[in-house]
């Protein structure tokens, strides 16, 4: 999750939780235009088949060396690259990420590659969405439009809180001068939202969920149609509340009728390094259901450094705002539980000693499961 400075000292306020109305709960849409574009398996070589099938709450990774680093262009200087978010498509990993720099705070960078080991040394594009703030991307294809999507944060100073949700897309996700410029998500801001943050859509069979967090350990959810996407979104809801903090990522357990969202906490705090952060893990029965803790206490956690083995030196302290590899690439977020992979952002305490927010060096790695 990337933060404007203008909003690192909001105070948070009590959000009004509305009951679900009865029109709320009518889901009936026909579904046409469907059509997905040719897909490829999003499993690399190198992962490792969990032969244990859906999660059961234990998970154990192995960590290699960063796969991306901050790059300075001959006229900034960057200072990380973070809250990813990622497809395989035509053959090609896609990968959208926040770069923080000295010239412009918050921007979202795009590469392509086709191997992992070819990350960090490809031609990087910074997308020419706004002149301002823009950051922590998702990016999906949405089959009913036969577009590509990229929800991400802007700031909008008319606006309380400033921080909207907006979205752009393209026909062309391997062009990074084809999105078009960012549309807010909603029209008005929902008289119960006073600060939201981490905007993520994933989609069932007749509607689109928004979920996002608010910094106090809740994590909120908004709804449309599927026929009014990427509009008419529904007053939050409160999905979940718990020891969690943001970037809630959420997604679709193939082989089952199962839904898995990952969330961002906060461990202790030691003088001098601020708090580390690591992932829990909760699963449901449906996107408007209740969320059930799967790995979702610091003892037990679905990524941090009690349940990582590191492979060479220990680049790490946090595992932070990350995407589980996805099966596909389609609004449904399919990912396979045998084939677990997670992108993240990380850096070690020592790193973040005496730094600001901004200039903290994240770098993005990958954990795989342990054989």
């Amino acid at each position: 999750m990337t933060k404007p400075g203008s909003l690192l000292c909001i105070t948070l306020v009590i959000f009004e939780l509305p009951a679900l109305s009865a029109a709320q709960r009518q889901h009936r849409l026909d579904r046409v235009g469907n059509e997905l574009p040719t897909l490829q398996p999003a499993a690399t070589q190198s992962s490792q088949d969990n032969p244990k099938g859906p999660p059961a709450g234990e998970f154990s990774w192995v960590l290699d060396g960063p796969v991306l680093t901050p790059f300075s262009p001959p006229d900034d200087e960057r200072f990380s690259v973070k809250d990813p978010t990622i497809v395989r498509f035509a053959d090609n990993w896609h990968l959208f990420y926040t770069v923080r720099s000295k010239k412009q705070s918050h921007q979202i960078e795009y590469i392509t590659f086709e191997r992992w080991e070819d990350a960090d040394t490809v031609e990087r594009h910074v997308l020419n969405l706004s002149d301002g703030y823009y950051c922590a991307p998702q990016v999906f294809y949405f089959s009913p439009h036969k577009h590509w999507y990229l929800i991400y944060q802007v700031i909008d100073p008319s606006r309380k809180p400033a921080l909207q949700p907006a979205y752009s897309r393209t026909t062309d996700i391997a062009d990074p001068r084809s999105w078009t410029k960012p549309v807010m998500l909603f029209t008005e801001n929902p008289d119960n939202v006073k600060m939201w943050i981490d905007f993520w859509v994933i989609c069932d069979d007749t509607r689109a969920h928004l979920f996002f967090t608010s910094l106090n350990g809740r994590m909120w959810r908004s709804e449309t149609e599927l026929a009014d996407f990427p509009h008419s979104w529904s007053k939050p809801l409160l999905a979940l509340t718990g020891d969690i903090f943001e970037a809630s990522h959420t997604y679709s357990l193939k082989g089952s009728d199962k839904y898995l969202t990952i969330i961002e906490a906060q461990g202790r705090s030691r003088e001098g390094f601020g708090r580390p952060r690591y992932y829990k893990a909760y699963t449901t029965d449906s996107l408007d259901g209740i969320w059930r803790p799967l790995a979702a206490t610091a003892k037990k956690p679905f990524a941090s450094p009690v349940n990582v083995t590191y492979k060479g030196e220990r680049w790490t302290d946090s595992f932070s705002h990350g995407e589980l590899i996805r099966s596909g690439c389609d609004q449904t977020l399919d990912v396979d539980p045998k084939r677990f992979e997670f992108l993240f952002q990380g850096v070690t305490d020592e790193n973040k000693r005496g730094r600001k927010y901004g200039e903290i060096p994240w770098q993005l790695g990958i954990l795989r499961p342990a054989p």
